[in-house]
């Protein structure tokens, strides 16, 4: 693939779902192709089954500017895979962006950015597809990485829960492997694609997230649109 050059998968205005920022009116570009395959990823055509165009960077900024929006969020798939991400920040920041990037926290790069929304991977998230099951356990985390993350980047750690009992334990080993952490940079996000199960969970997650100072983290878009594409 030529350097100025991205897969994506797709490239729509809605508003930020989840996060600290979540609520705020966004383009999202969406990049296709992933190093890890989580069971439960809600965006298999940029994961299990990349999709989409190799589309030119000034392309994607066109499309971007016709939105005529200030916030652009880089995601994926794993926006940090590829080398063009950081040409098309700078690109971004320089027409006057707010940039967020989420990111699984895998992969490193000195890039513009505003927000780095980073996901560090449960073992709740292994699928047991057999081609992938072991490689992506044992690239799931790199506490390097994600050091270096939270010391260069305004941050957010947001841990997708499946299970609290069983996640719990998993959150606080990371955590401990980590710089200390600011208690309103953490999220729980339950996992989830229907609204009902996702209130459903929140709720219960709610006594955890008083205890710890942590915070909740809805996924607004999912109860407004449902788990459509484009939104």
């Amino acid at each position: 693939m030529p350097a100025q050059n991205l897969r994506i998968a797709e490239i729509f205005h809605s508003i930020q779902g989840e996060g600290i920022w979540m609520g705020t009116p966004s383009v999202f570009v969406r990049v296709s192709g992933c190093n890890l395959r989580c069971v439960w990823c809600d965006t298999p055509y940029a994961s299990w089954s990349p999709e989409g165009p190799v589309v030119g960077l000034e392309q994607i900024l066109d499309q971007v500017e016709r939105f005529a929006c200030d916030h652009v969020v880089l995601t994926g798939g794993e926006p940090m895979l590829f080398d063009s991400i950081v040409d098309l920040a700078a690109q971004l920041k320089k027409g006057g962006h707010t940039i967020t990037v989420e990111t699984a926290g895998t992969i490193y790069r000195d890039l513009a950015c505003d927000l780095m929304s980073i996901s560090p991977k449960l073992t709740n998230s292994i699928p047991p597809d057999e081609n992938w099951k072991t490689r992506h356990d044992e690239t799931r985390l790199n506490f390097d990485v994600l050091g270096k993350l939270v010391a260069n980047y305004n941050y957010q750690l947001k841990f997708v829960v499946a299970d609290k009992e069983r996640d719990l334990p998993e959150i606080e080993a990371i955590l401990a492997n980590l710089p200390s952490i600011e208690p309103t940079r953490i999220l729980l996000m339950p996992e989830g694609i229907e609204a009902e199960t996702l209130t459903r969970r929140l709720r219960d997650l709610t006594p955890l997230a008083m205890v710890k100072g942590w915070r909740l983290c809805p996924r607004l878009h999912v109860e407004l649109f449902g788990n459509t594409r484009g939104t």
